[in-house]
């Protein structure tokens, strides 16, 4: 049985919801805050659904979901020991009446293992390059939180659609990184 996903913002649930805010959420290092819709390192490594050369941002639609994505691939223990920037960002609707937003949903995928952790197949990356080549703003279920969802957008097919609404300094619980425990005896 497939996992039950978390509701989808309002902003995707159709022509009725028009209007309704669709928000975003990314981690970055301090360093790169400023660039953080630019995609360049999706571009440089590849991701989940591009290949090295194609540009990709990658977000969360809620920030519990954005932390564990960043974790997974930096630690927490880097989370609390280097300085890390939360951004919330605004997607715009393509029109008044439609989000332009490409929402796919588990059982669409051609391969249920590009929902598991692993690297990417090339098929996977493939697939990701042409639904944002097509639509811009792809929203997908996460392969950390499987009940999640994840927004990629291509920089240059959804240029003028995002907006930053804030960046704030990333407090991770200290718990989520817990010293080393004593030896026993």
């Amino acid at each position: 049985m497939p996992p039950v996903m978390a509701t989808l913002p309002a902003a995707l649930l159709g022509p009725a919801a028009a209007g309704a805010p669709l928000l975003a959420w990314r981690i970055d290092a301090e360093p790169y805050a400023a660039s953080w819709d630019s995609g360049i390192g999706a571009e440089r490594f590849g991701g989940r659904w591009n290949p090295k050369g194609q540009r990709a941002v990658y977000c969360s639609l809620d920030p519990a979901t954005c932390l564990v994505e960043a974790a997974v691939h930096r630690g927490f223990e880097v989370l609390d020991t280097r300085p890390h920037v939360l951004s919330c960002l605004r997607l715009l609707p393509r029109s008044a009446t439609d989000a332009g937003v490409r929402v796919v949903l588990p059982d669409e995928l051609p391969n249920p293992a590009w929902l598991h952790g692993g690297a990417p197949s090339a098929g996977q990356q493939r697939f990701g390059a042409s639904l944002l080549a097509e639509h811009g703003v792809v929203v997908l279920p996460s392969a950390v939180s499987k009940c999640s969802w994840n927004l990629v957008f291509s920089p240059e097919a959804a240029a003028g659609r995002w907006q930053l609404l804030h960046q704030l300094r990333l407090v991770v619980d200290t718990r989520l990184s817990p010293p080393p425990a004593a030896p026993a005896g």
